[in-house]
């Protein structure tokens, strides 16, 4: 059995944890049992009745947060050409167009939190894919992270404003954070409101009922609090 410390005890001391709240409750007390001295991140949980294993069931797409994550995003971009010239023009901070960035990032090198990639660059970082892979940085189209030297500028900007990737992990939940403890209750429902509607309109054609059977939203290294996944949430309350 886990033994947690006295601040862990005595935030959980305020959640009933057979209650299932409303999203605006869930949010603001995920926010207010956050007790860690740095600005904590508050995380959507998302228990699925999908299988992974099922190709039908499949669920991975991205949605662009209102209010973003409340931190700076780090975007390195995979290109050539036109390609490298767009992205530095539209602002990423660092483009891998030559061996030695490649190497580099081969090598272990992953100070960034985005990568994005042109279509023909996706030859080249198909080799670093048991770099970027696990840690889930390899540009997908699917994600919306592998765009058109037209399309750089606009991918670029969403991915500093707060697009987040969300998918089915091989235990059928679902991750995502959705900003941070000191964001106001508000703008963290908006967000959370988006992520919902944004994983409904994704529903695998496989998926049957509500195929969302439990969420728990929770600050980083804070107690878990039980939202109503049945919820029809309008935004901020």
């Amino acid at each position: 059995m886990t033994k947690h410390g006295k601040k862990y005890t005595a935030a959980l001391a305020k959640v009933d944890i057979d209650k299932v709240y409303s999203a605006h409750e869930a949010v603001a007390l995920a926010k207010e049992t956050s007790f860690t001295k740095f600005d904590s991140t508050i995380e959507v949980h998302m228990r699925t009745t999908l299988d992974s294993r099922q190709a039908d069931q499949q669920l991975r797409d991205v949605v662009v947060l209102p209010h973003g994550l409340g931190k700076k995003v780090r975007v390195l971009v995979f290109a050539q050409g036109e390609g490298a010239v767009a992205a530095r023009a539209a602002g990423a901070d660092l483009v891998a167009d030559d061996d030695e960035t490649m190497k580099k990032i081969e090598g272990g090198f992953l100070d960034f939190d985005v990568a994005i990639a042109t279509p023909d660059a996706m030859g080249k970082v198909g080799r670093l894919g048991r770099v970027l892979g696990p840690r889930g940085l390899m540009p997908n189209p699917k994600a919306g992270t592998v765009v058109s030297a037209g399309d750089m500028e606009r991918a670029i900007k969403e991915a500093k404003a707060g697009r987040v990737e969300f998918r089915l992990d091989k235990t059928n939940n679902i991750h995502v954070s959705i900003g941070k403890a000191s964001f106001d209750v508000n703008k963290l429902v908006e967000n959370y409101a988006a992520l919902v509607d944004a994983i409904n309109k994704s529903r695998p054609s496989g998926a049957r009922g509500n195929f969302v059977k439990r969420i728990t939203i929770t600050s980083t290294m804070g107690p878990g609090v039980k939202a109503d996944p049945n919820e029809h949430i309008e935004g901020a309350e």
